[in-house]
């Protein structure tokens, strides 16, 4: 007879419970084989419906059996308990009288490719699963204590495996369902599930091994060869370092230090190439997940800088750490390349040095990390665009007129630019650092000289500028005449007044309303529109002249009053509210009164002190940007107009300056000081003396300064009243429920036409592919001396759009959709995404794909639905739901497209 194999309690359970109902009245049953001392020796067992207790001992003679048996008659002469003896002995040792009383006379075999069938109810099994030991058995020691769950009539390999890997490996990564390299990657990085596989027996390690090389691919045979050397947790790690392998610039010695590092097992170049790949796409597809992560975006971001970092470690002291900061996961890597585009910086750019800043930020682009710290690519963004700024020509300031709009439409952009690179880069870098700081003041040179030349034109300007000679300018009393007016047509408007919104921030606002949510309009087309402020710009006097229509001063009492008047003269109630009057009581986030008058057909104001109370309470120095859920109650207050159909005019009564003298410096000792940035007196350097109609202070006479570096009080965030660009213009932003509601003669604004053009512009790499015609093109060369017999036809590349809609899985992807669109629609909004920085506005993007004038939203869904595989975010709606996004990366890695 065989060598007696071992057996446990699950495999004695199995043979009497498929043999013993058969002859229920046996009580003996031996068993060839050898009893595992782990498994108990006495257990209840359901045979049949009835419970019976089994006894179970291991006899190496016939004369220990005899005796075993004799003692389970002696002890339970009465019972139904059943003795299983396992046992070496051959069955033609055994005598009548032990045979008598066995169950089927004899000693039993175990077929335990049998009992695995039996464990999984099925009718038959894979033949397979019985030339492989090692699957029997592990599958009869692997068994859940809730049992095998059923598979089907008929037990395949594949079916066995995938349910001893789940049972062995576990984990929610390698359940049955979604046995995939991303999976077994995670799977590597969990503690407990790796430390199993290291303690299988040889034969189980490389079955499944095998299983999972052939399912999966290559790769998997390295993260289990890792695994089994107690290495899965920086599994993904080796595998950031093995791109340095890889690329073009790779060599046979860094290839032998990878290995170095892989340690004793030895794999070969395909399974590295797919180890590496696939760490690779897997890395991609967290970032991206990392990214749309909302709250939760730092631990998401820890888990991926965790694994990078550990990568940068594990290279540290070989020559593989030189190479492996090209790689665009690690730090080191995103450190390196911001340092590039530092060294491309310049304080006086060219041409030339900005196409150079323009390719380093490319390169930091796609930098996987750039995405999970968005304040320092953001930081890098703002560097280029002043860059750009300062290589364009000097801006001419002509007239106060074309300098306020100037200010709205393009200088209050290089302000917002100018902010963030103020705060600099998060790593302290000095080299990153100080190029940054060049660039911030090589940008407020220019702005400063602006400035000065603006204060020349105002001081002119104000000597004899009227309401009714405002030469060419929009003046902050005639701001509701103007762009509120025309609105009464339909619902009455809702004005919201954001005292001390600046041009920066007015822009920042809109770009994050308008879109999706909003339409924004304005009665000069193509661009917006900006007010002159009183002078001096304090909130007393342009609050005041804006709310009542007239150039005067005046408390809040003053301005209630004046908005309610000038509404009369249009035949129209109004009722304006201030700070104390917004808020409502419990369960209401605002006031009774205010929801009352917002449901009439009452011109509705409201003002909003938030970007002021910032100002003087140390809020705003620190910021990046404003958010409308930063402006306390304008979420509220916008989502009430929506929904009464009310449009809005956002509109500030004054700019203000940012605090960016140096720690400790204090205020300018001068003479006549009434207020932060103005006073009466002789002007000094960087200040102008303003005089005229408009002076509503200082008996029509007072002297502010233009160099927003100037104040006369102590430390805040920030100051108004001064004659500075940023404080003068008065940002005025008009947003419609709906484009049916457009006043005659005015325009739709849509947000991508409201940026400047150094501001907006695309990234030169990805444009040129995407603008790339994807037709053959037949060209007619210009001939020299005679006409060539064949026109020539010339293949130009196809765009990124084009190459991903003829891929067979974005063919697999269509099933998806009902109706849907065709291809050449989605490959331009694919472009388009690409050309404008992967950022467009749903509405543009709906245009681009051929649906303009229809839902974006719905389109933006069925986008998301052809190229989002396995919900993977390659497109995710942003910014509140205003803009789509494209994660140009993660659509190379899941369409499988090269980069350009």
């Amino acid at each position: 007879m065989a060598a007696a194999p071992e057996l446990n309690r699950r495999v004695i359970e199995a043979l009497l419970q498929s043999e013993l109902p058969s002859a229920p009245e046996r009580r003996l049953v031996l068993v060839h084989g050898r009893y595992d001392a782990l498994s108990p020796a006495e257990f209840n067992l359901n045979l049949a419906g009835t419970t019976r207790r089994i006894h179970v001992t291991d006899q190496p003679s016939v004369l220990g059996i005899a005796e075993a048996w004799q003692d389970h008659r002696k002890k339970l002469p009465s019972s139904d308990d059943v003795l299983v003896v396992t046992t070496a002995v051959d069955d033609a040792h055994l005598g009548w009288d032990l045979r008598a009383y066995a169950l089927r006379r004899g000693i039993r075999s175990v077929d335990r490719a049998e009992i695995v069938k039996q464990r999984f109810g099925a009718a038959d099994i894979d033949p397979r699963i019985r030339r492989e030991p090692w699957l029997v058995d592990a599958l009869l020691d692997a068994e859940p204590t809730s049992g095998w769950r059923r598979s089907g009539s008929v037990l395949t390999r594949d079916a066995a495996v995938r349910a001893l890997i789940g049972s062995r490996l576990g984990g929610d990564e390698l359940s049955e369902g979604t046995l995939d390299m991303d999976g077994l990657l995670a799977w590597s990085q969990r503690a407990g599930g790796p430390e199993r596989f290291a303690e299988l027996s040889t034969a189980e390690q490389a079955g499944l091994t095998n299983w999972l090389g052939d399912v999966i691919g290559g790769a998997a045979t390295v993260v289990l060869g890792l695994a089994r050397i107690g290495r899965a947790a920086d599994a993904m790690a080796l595998g950031v370092i093995g791109t340095v392998t890889t690329g073009p610039t790779a060599s046979a010695d860094s290839a032998v230090a990878f290995g170095a590092l892989l340690g004793g097992p030895q794999f070969s170049g395909a399974q590295r190439r797919a180890f590496i790949e696939a760490v690779e796409g897997t890395l991609e597809r967290w970032v991206a997940e990392a990214e749309n992560s909302g709250p939760s975006v730092g631990q998401a971001r820890s888990r991926i800088v965790d694994l990078v970092q550990r990568a940068d470690d594990l290279a540290a002291g070989t020559e593989l750490a030189e190479a492996l900061t090209e790689n665009r996961f690690v730090p080191t890597g995103l450190q390196a390349r911001l340092r590039s585009l530092a060294t491309a910086l310049s304080g006086a750019p060219t041409v030339r040095s900005v196409a150079a800043a323009e390719a380093a930020l490319v390169s930091v682009r796609g930098h996987a990390l750039a995405r999970l710290y968005p304040e320092r690519l953001l930081a890098a963004e703002m560097a280029v665009r002043v860059q750009r700024w300062l290589a364009g020509p000097v801006p001419a300031v002509d007239s106060v007129a074309s300098a306020i709009d100037a200010q709205f439409a393009e200088w209050g952009w290089v302000d917002r630019a100018l902010s963030t690179l103020w705060l600099g880069d998060s790593s302290a870098d000095l080299i990153i650092s100080q190029a940054y700081r060049m660039v911030y003041e090589a940008g407020v040179a220019r702005r400063d000289s602006l400035d000065e030349t603006f204060a020349q034109r105002l001081s002119l300007w104000t000597k004899g500028a009227t309401t009714q000679a405002p030469s060419g300018c929009l003046l902050i009393e005639d701001v509701l005449d103007t762009m509120a007016k025309p609105l009464l047509t339909g619902q009455a408007p809702l004005i919201i007044v954001l005292d001390g919104m600046s041009s920066a921030i007015a822009v920042e606002l809109a770009e994050q309303l308008a879109g999706r949510t909003w339409t924004e309009a304005s009665p000069k087309a193509g661009r917006r529109s900006a007010a002159v402020a009183a002078i001096p710009s304090v909130t007393r006097a342009s609050r005041a002249s804006l709310l009542t229509g007239g150039l005067t001063t005046g408390d809040q009492a003053t301005e209630k009053d004046g908005f309610a008047s000038l509404w009369r003269k249009h035949h129209r109630d109004g009722a304006l509210f201030h700070k104390g009057e917004i808020a409502g009581q419990a369960g209401h986030r605002l006031s009774e009164p205010l929801i009352a008058a917002l449901a009439e057909d009452v011109v509705v104001g409201v003002v909003l002190n938030t970007i002021d109370d910032a100002l003087d309470h140390g809020r705003e120095g620190d910021r990046i940007g404003w958010r409308p859920a930063d402006i306390t109650y304008l979420p509220e207050l916008l989502d009430a107009a929506r929904s009464y159909r009310r449009p809005v005019v956002l509109v500030s009564d004054h700019g203000h300056v940012l605090e960016r003298s140096a720690s400790g410096e204090g205020p300018l000792s001068a003479e006549g000081v009434e207020s932060a940035r103005w006073r009466t007196g002789m002007a000094g350097p960087g200040e102008v003396e303003l005089a005229g109609p408009r002076v509503l202070y200082g008996n029509g006479c007072v002297v502010t300064p233009w160099d927003a570096g100037i104040r006369y009080t102590p430390r805040k965030s920030g100051y108004h009243g001064g004659a500075s660009l940023a404080e003068m213009t008065v940002p005025v932003l008009v947003l419609l429920p709906s484009a049916e509601l457009l006043p005659k003669g005015w325009s739709v604004l849509p947000p991508e036409s409201t940026a400047p053009l150094w501001w907006a512009q695309r990234r030169t790499e990805e444009a040129a592919i995407s603008q790339a015609p994807s037709r053959k093109a037949t060209t007619k060369p210009k001939p020299a001396s005679a006409a060539p017999l064949f026109e020539i036809e010339v293949e130009t590349p196809k765009s990124l759009g084009a190459l991903v809609v003829e891929t067979d899985l974005y063919t697999a992807q269509r099933a998806f959709v009902r109706k849907p669109p065709n291809k050449s629609d989605i490959a331009a909004v694919i472009d388009a995404l690409v050309a404008a920085d992967n950022t467009i506005s749903l509405t543009a993007a709906a245009a681009a794909g051929g649906r303009a004038g229809r839902s974006p939203e719905g389109f933006a869904t069925i986008l998301q639905r052809l190229l989002n595989v396995e919900g993977y975010p390659v497109l995710s709606v942003v910014d509140g739901g205003q803009n789509l996004r494209l994660n140009l990366e993660l659509l190379r890695v899941q369409f499988k497209i090269g980069s350009a």
